[in-house]
């Protein structure tokens, strides 16, 4: 394993308080402050920086947290069924891995559905 230069360390670093901000808005003052693309787009550069490079990984990433507090108008539900996965996906090969990640946690054979926004594959669940 390399370790990171300087540059990509400090761009994991970047990345993650870009991210932060932009979740805190988006979640708890229902502000967007970039498009939710744009939102998963840092947030992939991330993981694949993390990725390459896990001494970079820290507690608060975004990459191992899920967003800030929801507003108080929002009321917690119970899914009917367990959502398995909310992974950002950017290419085929991307796809292909979180289907067969799926694969291994369903049980049996039995055919599988999922919902794609066609627009792009960052809304897979």
């Amino acid at each position: 394993m390399v370790k990171a230069d300087t540059k990509t360390s400090q761009r994991a670093v970047k990345l993650r308080e870009l991210i932060s901000d932009y979740r805190y808005n988006y979640h708890v003052l229902n502000k967007s402050t970039m498009s939710e693309a744009a939102a998963d787009s840092l947030k992939h550069e991330l993981s694949q920086i993390e990725e390459k490079h896990p001494e970079l990984i820290t507690p608060d990433s975004p990459t191992q947290r899920v967003a800030g507090q929801p507003l108080p108008g929002f009321k917690q539900i119970r899914h009917s069924s367990r959502m398995l996965s909310l992974n950002d996906v950017f290419n085929e090969e991307e796809l292909q891995a979180w289907i067969a990640r799926i694969g291994k946690l369903l049980p049996g054979n039995e055919p599988r559905t999922s919902n794609l926004d066609p627009r792009s594959f960052s809304s897979i669940s």
